[in-house]
């Protein structure tokens, strides 16, 4: 991306988040939204990870507060991805603990947390490249389907008004996101942005109020981060989703999130709002592959 590309993102970036800036009145944050931040639902503690004698998290704690944008940020290998992946059950951590509105998840397998309200995207698109649009993102509507197989097979009236109602859901999300006009075109046939915007899609089928977003504007050109910083604010603004997203682009970063945690080495070197985690000393120092001496 070239400078003026990265000048052109931010100048939109500053001006789509007005609205979001911080005022502090009496100690207390307000912020002009339509879903204000609360309380923590998500609660990290003391978590670690380890894969034989590679510690890929050590003893990690942070919050997600209800309705905010959460990155998470650092160099390659950092643990950002594996972080996730505790989240949602992908791994087990050896050590602490991982509560979501206060209720501690033990043992828990990626289809619970589903069940639970959690989605997530990952850094590969995983899309049925041969199916249309809206085929994808009706694999998101799995959790909210019930008809046994015979009362899909013989088309059964149960099966028939479950389908119908999954498509109107579906429906409704392709014209949230703006993609209707190619809501029948294989997704395979679209560019790398367009299936981005998809696979969003599909996570936003499941009706979770958590989702997690693994890099996802990596390898896209400025034109293509600018669509997806909008429906990303659009999906938090309008729908109230709570989000925690990994990404690269610490311009992006920095403008459309509310507060940011940073990793180095498995271990959270800085956790609050932007402008505080860009003058972080040690932050500078892990981007700018200071020796750990």
């Amino acid at each position: 991306m070239t400078y003026y590309e990265k000048k052109k993102l931010k100048n939109w970036l500053e001006a789509k988040r007005l609205k979001k800036t911080p005022n502090i009145e009496q100690g207390t944050m307000t912020i002009d939204r339509n879903f204000p931040i609360g309380e923590p639902v998500l609660e990290v503690k003391n978590i670690s990870l380890r894969f034989g004698g590679v510690k890929a998290i050590t003893d990690s704690s942070f919050s997600v507060l209800k309705h905010e944008i959460k990155a998470i940020i650092g160099p390659n290998g950092a643990g950002k991805s594996s972080l996730l992946n505790c989240i949602n059950g992908i791994y087990q951590p050896q050590e602490g603990s991982i509560a979501f509105k206060g209720e501690v998840l033990e043992k828990i397998t990626p289809n619970l947390i589903a069940q639970k309200g959690i989605s997530r995207t990952f850094q590969n698109l995983a899309l049925f490249k041969r199916m249309s649009v809206l085929d994808n993102i009706l694999v998101g509507r799995r959790l909210h389907m019930n008809s046994n197989f015979m009362q899909v097979a013989f088309q059964l009236p149960k099966a028939r008004a479950e389908e119908k109602e999954n498509l109107i859901k579906c429906e409704e999300i392709v014209e949230f996101l703006e993609i209707a006009e190619i809501k029948n075109t294989p997704v395979g046939k679209l560019p790398y942005g367009l299936q981005k915007k998809v696979e969003l899609g599909r996570a936003l089928a499941t009706e979770a109020d958590f989702l997690m977003l693994d890099e996802p504007m990596a390898g896209m050109n400025v034109e293509e981060k600018r669509e997806m910083c909008r429906f990303i604010l659009k999906v938090n603004d309008e729908l109230g989703t709570t989000m925690v997203l990994i990404e690269h682009d610490m311009g992006v970063v920095m403008d459309i999130s509310d507060n940011v945690v940073v990793l180095d080495y498995g271990q959270i070197i800085a956790d609050g709002p932007p402008d505080e985690v860009r003058a972080n000393q040690e932050v500078i120092d892990a981007y700018l592959g200071v020796s750990h001496d």
